[in-house]
Formats: structure tokens, C-alpha cells, sequence
């Protein structure tokens, strides 16, 4: 039953990404819509239900476990669930335990996830202009996220910077934000836009596409840049700007396919399974995880099952003027 995770393209699955909410203090207009519905918080898992099914993953052969939302630190709670996990870091099951977050909480829980065994974060941040990130997450402050980053570093963190790339948004933005991570040694990767969220346009969506070939030509356009091997197990390419010696990745879900090495899955706050980013398919854990109380063989067996449904890849692809592959759900549900 813990035998680990083959999919059937023989990619081992040692990599899980867990929403544990679906709820957020930002309304990022790539990832949610400004009046959005939140789930019946019945429906979501308990923290002793998302213990449990990280649990039978790492027992499964799961080595990287990134805590996901919505905005995972607004889940009430949220950090007994980590220093729960603390547990399969300290016996060598799990290798990294990490979250993806928007930095506004940052402030408050940099100290105490160090503690639970927490080493690096990744923080969404687009922009440095505070009216342009007023813009972009309709909700959000900057100097907050600003004073979380700098308590993340204080803790012992190691952050990493998501930007998303926006054609005519932050464009411009490129070599301050590039000099700005230099100067607080920061790592930085763009990420090109993806078609998820019922609400967004056609149109809309491709005047937002920035492509990364796009961004790596700018790069070349003021550095020497170097491409590196090294991977992070996840979908990301790296370079070298040789002045600076900083590192800078590129995750190209559009321009450039990175299916071939998927080692991932995702699971929502609702317990789906979603084994592609960019496919609509999805299994259900939660009832077998509510239906086992006393054991995790239905759930064992059908996160099994889900994993010999893992597609090959996605189609995201903005060519000829029209967005194909795209998703209905917003990328809150689905976890960053």
C-alpha cells in the first residue's frame, strides 16, 4: 500500500502542492474575482483531515510538501497543522516542507514556521509600485507585504519572489524589480499568466500574456545571461545574470511545455485531486479519507487510482489570437 507513486508516463510522484483554504485577504485579478463565493467552510477538510492526507502521501513516497491557498496563513490554526508536519521533517520521510503566500501574514507567522521546520517561502509579488499592487490584488497593501518579507529574512527564511508577468503592467517594471532583489538577496522568478477563472475574457487574458522569451530578451538586453541545469523539482528554468550573479526562473506553462518531468499533484482544500494543473479532471479524497477513520486504506487506494489517471501534459495555448485549454476554475481552488 506505501509503495511509492508511478504514473502511468513513469514519472514518480514526490511532490505535493495542498490548498488548505480557498480564502484570501487579496483579490489578485489573475486568480480571483473581486466578489468572489467562498466555500461552505463544511466542505473544506478539517486540519486533522489535511494532517491525515499528507500523512498517506509522504507515507507513499512524497519528499516535498508545499502548503498552498487561497492564502494559507489566513486558515485559523494553520500553524498546528505545520508544526504537525514538523514531525515527518524530523523523521527524514519529508524533505522540505514550504508555502507559497502572499506575504501579509508573513509578519506574524515568519518565527513560528521556521520553528515548525519551515526553510523557504515563495511570496507573490508583482509590483513595487504600491498603487499598481493596489491595482492588481484590489485588496491588498504593500507596505504589509513589504515589512512580512523582511520578517520572513529576519527568521531565517529563504524567500523567493513570484512575479507574475503582465504585458504593459510591470513590463516596465523588470529592472527595478531585477536591482531590488539583488539588493535584499532575494530569488526571483516570472511566471507567464495562465487562462484559469471563468470570469476572465478571451481578450482580456491575451493582452495580459506577457511571454517569457519576451522577459529573457529584456534580460539580455542589460546582462550576460546564463542558462543553468540545476532544477527545484519544479517546473522552473533558471539563468545567471552574470553582473549580478543573481539566479532568475522562468515557469513557461505557455511558451514553452514543461510536462515532460511533472512530478507534481495537487489537492484542494475540499480534498480533489487534480493530478495537471491545466486539466479539468479531478478525483475525490474526500470521502474515502471520511469514509477510513480508522485506517487509510480507501484512502491510500484512491490516491492511487488517481495517479494512474495522470495525463501526459496540458494545452495551454495562446496562438492564433484565441486561449485553448482553458480552465474554468480560478486558480484560488485549485492552490498557487
Amino acid at each position: 500500500m506505501n509503495a511509492p507513486l508511478i504514473d502511468p508516463f513513469a514519472r514518480a510522484i514526490t511532490y505535493l502542492r495542498v490548498s488548505v483554504t480557498d480564502r484570501c485577504d487579496f483579490r489578485c485579478v489573475y486568480c480571483m474575482s473581486e466578489q468572489m463565493t467562498f466555500l461552505p467552510k463544511k466542505e473544506l477538510l478539517t486540519l486533522e483531515e489535511l494532517d491525515r492526507l499528507c500523512t498517506a502521501f509522504v507515507d507513499m513516497g512524497v519528499q516535498k510538501l508545499r502548503i498552498t491557498g487561497g492564502e494559507p496563513l489566513v486558515r485559523r490554526d494553520i500553524m498546528t497543522f505545520f508544526q504537525g508536519m514538523s514531525r515527518h521533517l524530523d523523521s527524514g520521510a519529508l524533505k522540505e516542507l514550504t508555502l507559497t503566500t502572499n506575504g501579509s501574514q508573513l509578519e506574524k507567522y515568519a518565527d513560528a514556521l521556521y520553528a515548525a521546520g519551515v526553510r523557504r517561502v515563495n511570496i507573490s509579488l508583482d509590483t513595487l509600485d504600491e498603487t499598481k499592487f493596489a491595482e492588481v490584488t484590489r485588496w491588498g497593501r504593500l507596505p504589509q507585504v513589504l515589512r512580512g518579507i523582511d520578517a520572513a529574512q529576519k527568521a531565517g527564511l529563504r524567500v523567493k519572489l513570484n512575479a507574475v508577468a503582465l504585458k504593459g503592467f510591470n513590463e516596465p517594471e523588470l529592472p527595478q524589480i531585477t536591482r531590488w532583489c539583488a539588493e535584499r538577496d532575494l530569488d526571483l522568478t516570472w511566471i507567464e499568466v495562465m487562462p484559469m477563472g471563468e470570469d476572465m475574457g478571451d481578450t482580456q487574458r491575451i493582452g495580459q500574456y506577457w511571454s517569457l522569451k519576451d522577459v529573457r530578451a529584456e534580460y539580455e538586453n542589460h546582462y550576460t545571461v546564463t542558462d543553468l541545469p540545476e532544477s527545484t523539482g519544479g517546473p522552473a528554468r533558471y539563468v545567471r545574470l552574470e553582473e549580478t550573479g543573481q539566479k532568475i526562473g522562468f515557469i513557461t506553462p505557455l511558451s514553452h511545455n514543461f510536462c515532460e518531468s511533472c512530478n507534481r499533484v495537487r489537492v484542494t482544500c475540499t480534498g480533489e485531486i487534480y493530478t495537471c494543473l491545466g486539466q479539468e479532471g479531478s478525483a475525490d479524497l474526500r470521502a474515502p479519507l471520511r469514509a477510513s477513520s480508522d485506517g487509510d486504506g480507501l484512502l491510500k487506494q484512491a490516491i492511487r487510482a488517481a495517479i494512474g489517471d495522470k495525463p501526459k501534459g496540458h494545452d495551454f495555448d495562446y496562438s492564433r489570437q484565441q486561449v485553448a485549454g482553458k480552465m474554468t476554475r480560478h486558480m484560488s481552488h485549485t492552490g498557487g
